[in-house]
């Protein structure tokens, strides 16, 4: 879609998922690839939906539950980690909150025009990143269980319509476009839904809570208790889109850190509930009395700053060798791209352990990548990565010049990062490049490599 000639000719044109921020993207850059640009967008998506949530805060619990909400999000280091990559999961939160927004309107009014603007929201979430649809079945839940909010069956109607009407671009983009677009997304749902576990069980509660701030999940757990003869349709709301996706992700084998992003909008106005509202009279300690006031702004502080520590360090240089998927980058990754690009002959081929270290040497590198892990079988695959069918006959005619190694992909495969050595050793593999980062062994500041250029020879 940007027609920048040195990427469209490496990078398949099927995507996997709609392409509504990609679509921005393509329009950023026009005056070239830059991945500053790509960030800047998702930055800006993400600053906007922190302005929604004190919208949505303001109209839930008051101006200042907006404006706590609202910083509350803006330094989760959950929100700052993803909204600062290019990820399509930061468009779909914003997208996906301003739906919430207009289901607050909704329940607040009535009126059947945001109900239906609810639906083109829903629609616009799924073309940002399709899984998404979930929190429908939030919208759903919460209109069964609010009996006293009436809806006229056609509104629903009309609000399911323009969803269908807004979602509609994607499905028909495919089935026009040739090429196989239409099979090759019929593979990748079959992929999906048979792909093999990635994560075990205690993921989500043991990766999350930090991530979203624990104090924050305090926060809102005691609100919804404290001030339980005060909940209604609002907390029923927020709650259902919490319990919606974080049960299916659960359950689902596929699990990525970013993917509960959308519950981080509503943790925020549950804790800005209870920093506004509770504790409900002063709290004694033995024979002083500390006002209700007091307390709540000392939970708020200790929030923040607990929040602001974690975020600082997530977007400071990450001194380790270890990575988890979607929650900081690749370090070395665009230094070796670019060292790529400025010292190995064009049209030379590589082969890495995984699609991830590929894709970057395609987009910073500028020359052809293939993953080793990618399976041959079409079942077990995302149709977007070309397997290598018989990496040693490659190598042995010259069509793969170079090996990469990197730790991110390696914790993650240890089988094809073995075998990937093994190639390097058969092939009298020379290291021409390796990025480093510095790490604390036992006390002292060791450099450990966590990408390797290997150059072979048959």
């Amino acid at each position: 879609m940007a027609q920048v000639p040195v990427l469209k000719d490496i990078f398949p044109v099927f995507r996997a998922h709609p392409l509504l921020f990609q679509f921005l993207l393509a329009l950023s850059f026009s005056a070239g690839a830059y991945d500053w640009l790509g960030r800047l967008v998702s930055v800006i998506v993400g600053v906007a939906t922190v302005y929604v949530v004190f919208i949505a805060g303001k109209r839930l619990y008051g101006r200042r539950a907006g404006l706590i909400a609202a910083l509350i999000l803006a330094l989760m280091p959950y929100h700052v980690i993803v909204t600062r990559q290019v990820l399509l999961d930061g468009p779909m939160v914003f997208c996906a909150t301003l739906t919430l927004l207009m289901m607050i309107r909704f329940a607040e009014t009535e009126r059947a025009i945001w109900l239906i603007s609810a639906g083109v929201g829903m629609g616009l979430s799924f073309l940002a990143k399709e899984t998404s649809i979930l929190l429908v079945g939030a919208i759903y839940a919460f209109l069964a269980l609010s009996p006293k909010i009436r809806v006229r069956i056609i509104d629903i109607v009309l609000s399911l319509v323009l969803m269908a009407a807004t979602m509609a671009p994607f499905p028909l983009s495919v089935s026009l476009a040739g090429g196989g677009g239409g099979s090759k997304t019929q593979s990748y749902l079959v992929w999906q839904l048979f792909r093999r576990p990635n994560h075990t069980l205690d993921f989500y509660p043991t990766v999350v809570p930090p991530a979203v701030g624990i104090l924050v999940i305090v926060a809102a757990v005691i609100g919804l208790w404290a001030l339980r003869s005060e909940n209604g349709w609002r907390e029923r709301l927020l709650v259902l889109w919490i319990l919606v996706p974080f049960a299916f992700f659960q359950l689902w084998p596929t699990k990525g850190f970013q993917y509960l992003l959308p519950t981080a909008p509503a943790i925020a106005l549950l804790a800005a509930r209870t920093l506004t509202k509770w504790p409900l009279k002063p709290v004694r300690f033995h024979r002083w009395q500390i006002p209700a006031a007091s307390v709540s702004f000392t939970f708020f502080v200790m929030i923040l700053v607990t929040l602001f520590t974690r975020s600082w360090d997530s977007i400071s240089p990450f001194q380790s060798d270890q990575f988890l998927a979607g929650s900081g980058g690749l370090p070395g990754g665009r230094e070796t791209g670019l060292w790529i690009r400025d010292h190995v002959p064009e049209g030379a081929t590589f082969m890495t352990i995984g699609p991830s270290m590929a894709n970057v040497i395609k987009f910073y590198g500028h020359r052809q990548a293939y993953g080793l892990s990618v399976s041959p079988n079409p079942l077990h695959r995302n149709p977007s990565y070309e397997p290598i069918s018989n990496p040693d006959f490659k190598i042995r005619t010259g069509d793969l010049q170079y090996l990469v190694w990197d730790s991110f992909s390696a914790a993650r495969s240890s089988f094809f990062s073995d075998k990937l050595l093994e190639y390097v050793r058969r092939y009298n593999g020379r290291a021409v490049h390796t990025a480093t980062v510095t790490v604390n062994a036992s006390g002292e500041s060791v450099e450990r490599p966590v990408i390797i250029v290997y150059e072979v020879h048959p």
